[in-house]
């Protein structure tokens, strides 16, 4: 048992600061002009210390007790997680080739009384992402394995160069690594409507005018990033403990699950939905990922 299983979310989230459940209250409306305006700047805001200090060690313990259910994998992807072997051009990008070694905690073994099942799943915590995003509002996943996951990076692994697939990314940090396990991104390398493969390859490349930035979070830190458009990673991790976070995936529209090739490949399986819903995806742009 959790626990948080008595801890109401007012508790959890340092509301002297962050008061989710007054929208408009002063300082929820300014929290969230600040985070839209970065947002809308260079594609990214965190919110330090959203979880009280007081139990971000329970946070830690918690998610360091489900790492184990993580399913692992090491191999060789590009940035935009299509096939290596695709027909590119030489000079293209897609071409270059990484060891993507990290892993991923599945949504079905994260108990819903958790912190991180917890918020994924409260309505407060949902209008209030939705608010810094600007949006109208954000819908959970229905995909019952990728709504809700914990990303481990083992020592001597990273999560290198890609793009997210959802263009809204909510992710918090719940253990540092030792050494190393940076988060580095490129803001708007890219627009739905131009890849910019020239600024990607200099980045891989690590000739081109666009530098990274590297971005300083601590545990219990909220992270809102628009990776869809934003060239990002985790730097390998180092030392003797591995860097763990929960990522919050959530849609703009209602019903969405992840393709076939996409599950098997972040969880080793696929179960009867991802089968039913394979073919009707959606896209919102025609980007090559």
């Amino acid at each position: 048992m959790s626990t948080l299983q008595a801890i109401t979310l007012d508790q959890v989230v340092d509301t002297d600061h962050y008061p989710l459940s007054d929208p408009g209250h002063a300082e929820t409306r300014a929290v969230v002009a600040r985070a839209g305006r970065e947002l809308a700047e260079v594609g990214c805001t965190v919110l330090p210390d959203f979880i009280r200090p007081s139990l971000q060690e329970v946070l830690r313990q918690e998610c360091a007790a489900l790492a184990p259910d993580a399913y692992f994998d090491v191999e060789t992807v590009n940035v935009y997680n299509i096939d290596v072997d695709a027909d590119l051009p030489d000079d293209h990008p897609g071409r270059r080739t990484f060891e993507r070694g990290n892993a991923f905690v599945a949504r079905d073994r994260i108990p819903s009384d958790t912190l991180i099942g917890r918020l994924y799943a409260h309505e407060s915590f949902q209008r209030f992402v939705a608010d810094c995003f600007g949006l109208p509002r954000l819908y959970e996943l229905a995909d019952p394995l990728s709504g809700l996951v914990l990303n481990v990076v083992r020592p001597g692994m990273e999560h290198p160069w890609h793009f997210d697939t959802n263009e809204y990314t909510v992710s918090m940090l719940t253990q540092e690594a030792r050494e190393g396990g940076s988060f580095e991104y490129c803001p708007n390398i890219r627009s739905a409507e131009d890849e910019r493969f020239d600024d990607v390859r200099g980045v891989l490349d690590g000739t081109g005018a666009r530098r990274p930035e590297r971005l300083p979070l601590r545990p219990g830190d909220l992270q809102l990033f628009k990776g869809r458009y934003s060239l990002h990673r985790v730097s390998p991790v180092r030392g003797d403990r591995a860097r763990h976070s929960a990522i919050f995936a959530y849609s703009e529209r209602p019903g969405v699950i992840g393709s076939v090739s996409r599950t098997r490949q972040l969880f080793g399986r696929v179960l009867p939905e991802h089968l039913a819903a394979e073919g009707r995806a959606v896209r919102g742009d025609q980007l090559l990922d």
